[in-house]
């Protein structure tokens, strides 16, 4: 997937990588890989395979409009309670922000507190809610730097769902949105990279045939630094990213969150970042054209900086880092916390 991710990106823009809906040819379905690991055979044939085929599309449900990176505080809750036909089950309460896709999903994945005291890694259980419920509604959309909005600001009020509605275990929900985040943290980095890598080479393509004062513009050295600097950054990155999907597909899955964080951390924090510095480069090496929308620096910008926020911010991937290298994360529970 990173290589492909990566060699797709480093193409340009187009139906083969297609920003807005991230799609692609490589599918973006981390909640698939959450059902894979943590879903009941029942769970893993209705919603695999309807993600599949297109029958079903899952909202994340983990931010809410007073929490983002502090998920262990979020106020949506859920208790147990019976339906109107004494069926046991759970009633959820609370609001979520920035459910991308809400306005076309048929379920959401909504995180809540079952039990424990806020700000415990414990006590979070995910739940597979129906878009439809009675109970769940959109209350507003947030419009974005970059595109067209579809993240809603969803509310849930007295919203029932069955005892088999819970996905992974109760109380033990983070584990499952650890696993939604690692995958989207290493996709981002890879098609970040191949972002970075086509910013760079446009680049060098204009600077050798834009002659200025009768001379290449890549002739200058205030050209060629900048972009020396950046493709030695992408060299160096490639492996890093190369090594640490390798090592994830030859990690347990259970394993990944506690041993493998800090490199997947090191991917995503690093690659959002060269890829917003290689198309800000881009822009100032093309001059007016490049800042203009006849070119794809400006769209590849504001695509790829949503990433140095989204999955954790930068500034969360750092501290991850900064956790490990302190070896503050020999105790699970406040590792969970990071």
């Amino acid at each position: 997937m990173a290589v492909i991710r990566e060699h797709l990106a480093a193409k340009g823009l187009g139906l083969f990588n297609d920003l807005q809906t991230e799609s692609s040819v490589v599918g973006n379905f981390p909640v698939i890989e959450m059902f894979s690991r943590f879903g009941t055979e029942t769970q893993k044939t209705e919603f695999i395979w309807g993600q599949l085929d297109g029958r079903v599309l899952m909202t994340f449900g983990l931010t809410e409009p007073n929490h983002g990176s502090d998920a262990t505080h979020i106020e949506t809750f859920a208790v147990p309670g019976s339906s109107s036909t004494a069926r046991p089950g759970w009633l959820i309460n609370g609001r979520k922000m920035w459910q991308t896709g809400q306005h076309r999903a048929t379920h959401c994945i909504v995180f809540a507190r079952t039990s424990g005291k806020p700000g415990s890694s414990r006590g979070i259980t995910a739940f597979i809610v129906p878009a439809d419920s009675e109970g769940v509604r959109i209350e507003s959309y947030q419009w974005t730097f970059n595109m067209p909005t579809d993240h809603a600001t969803t509310s849930f009020v007295n919203v029932w769902v069955p005892e088999d509605a819970i996905l992974g275990q109760v109380d033990d929900g983070l584990t499952v949105a650890q696993c939604f985040v690692h995958e989207n943290r290493i996709r981002q980095a890879a098609s970040s990279l191949g972002a970075a890598t086509y910013c760079v080479q446009q680049s060098i393509e204009h600077a050798q045939t834009k002659k200025p004062f009768g001379r290449p513009l890549m002739n200058n050295q205030a050209i060629q630094f900048p972009l020396v600097r950046l493709a030695t950054q992408i060299e160096m990155l490639r492996l890093l990213i190369y090594k640490t999907a390798w090592e994830m597909d030859r990690t347990e899955r259970s394993k990944i969150e506690h041993v493998m964080t800090d490199k997947i951390s090191m991917c995503n924090y690093w690659a959002n970042e060269l890829c917003c510095n290689a198309a800000d480069r881009a822009i100032q090496i093309h001059g007016a054209i490049g800042y203009s929308r006849h070119k794809p620096f400006e769209h590849i910008y504001r695509h790829h900086r949503r990433y140095r926020i989204t999955e954790g911010s930068e500034e969360i991937q750092m501290r991850r880092v900064g956790a490990r290298l302190g070896k503050w994360t020999r105790d699970r529970t406040s590792y969970l916390k990071l």
